[in-house]
């Protein structure tokens, strides 16, 4: 089966509401007169991912804090229906990461919106990294979900530092992921040593190693969604005068085969633009002959995952 699928690359309307979801929208219809079917948002594009957290206290990044808590996106809301309708329109299945607002809470969300226009699946990062808990919630046990059946093929979505939880990774494949999303924040090379004490594994090139990975031990197509970040915007984020983030940049997009295979040309880290490639579903079969991970190349009899597939509730009535 033929599938044209995208990833994006590209800066958030920052702290702004109402201007992502008008970009968001804009992305969706370019897409689409690009013969798009299948479109990769980054975590949490809407409204943006707030680097300051890490590069600033908590006390300093209060104002910053006030206003991204303002400009998240509510999943029944007319900013998502304006979305749904959008995709409704273009005909293509999109996987869409934001901060989402629930009451007065904010989760790392990952909505799953089908050709028809509607959210077929809503997930949530389970385990928001580091300094980003101070800001985000933990996902449930129905964020372990993280594969739909669509008419373009099996989709699946994980958000960033997910996509290091090797069982969070085995239990996808057990959910047969042919095109896999990896939405991720703005990522940006090592910092100099002799300014700021710095880990790989927090770069660009280490998250898109990772992404690469998994289609090679998944053996799916991944679509990997980052976003940008200007030297105008250094400001809004509270991230003036920082070591790490340098700027125009933070871009890592691409598109894996399954095999590990990069299937388009790179975009410089600071630029914007939608990576696309014309992929074939069967070619999953020349990866799994060699290596199936939740099959022929598993022994279940020795090493096996548990789940436990049921939410938990923050208040159970008494009966």
């Amino acid at each position: 089966m033929q599938v044209r699928v995208a990833a994006v690359q590209a800066e958030p309307v920052w702290l702004n509401l109402s201007g992502s979801v008008d970009k968001t929208i804009a992305l969706i219809q370019q897409s689409a007169k690009d013969g798009v079917q299948v479109l990769g948002f980054p975590e949490v594009w809407i409204p943006g991912y707030p680097w300051g957290i890490w590069t600033t206290s908590v006390i300093g990044n209060v104002p910053m804090i006030h206003e991204y808590m303002a400009n998240s996106l509510v999943r029944d809301s007319p900013q998502m229906r304006r979305i749904q309708t959008a995709v409704k329109e273009a005909g293509m299945f999109v996987v869409l990461g934001y901060s989402e607002r629930d009451g007065a809470s904010l989760y790392m969300a990952q909505s799953f919106i089908s050709p028809e226009g509607e959210i077929v699946h809503h997930r949530r990062k389970i385990k928001p990294t580091h300094v980003e808990r101070t800001l985000w919630g933990d996902g449930q046990a129905d964020s372990l979900t993280c594969v739909v059946p669509s008419k373009f093929g099996r989709i699946g979505g994980l958000n960033c530092w997910e996509h290091l939880q090797p069982l969070l990774r085995y239990y996808e494949y057990s959910q047969g992921v042919q095109i896999h999303v990896a939405s991720w924040p703005p990522e940006f090379e090592m910092p100099d040593p002799k300014k700021i004490a710095w880990q790989y594994h927090e770069t660009g090139e280490a998250s898109y190693r990772a992404s690469q990975f998994m289609a090679i031990e998944g053996q799916t197509f991944v679509l990997v969604a980052t976003q940008i970040l200007t030297e105008e915007n250094l400001e809004k984020n509270n991230l003036t005068g920082n070591p790490v983030t340098k700027t125009p940049g933070g871009g890592f997009s691409m598109i894996f085969g399954p095999d590990g295979k990069p299937l388009c040309e790179p975009l410089d880290t600071g630029e914007e633009g939608v990576l696309i490639a014309d992929i074939n579903l069967r070619d999953i079969d020349y990866a799994k002959t060699f290596i199936d991970t939740v099959g022929h190349y598993a022994r279940p009899d020795l090493l096996s995952l548990l789940v436990n597939p049921v939410a938990a509730k923050h208040v159970t009535l008494m009966k």
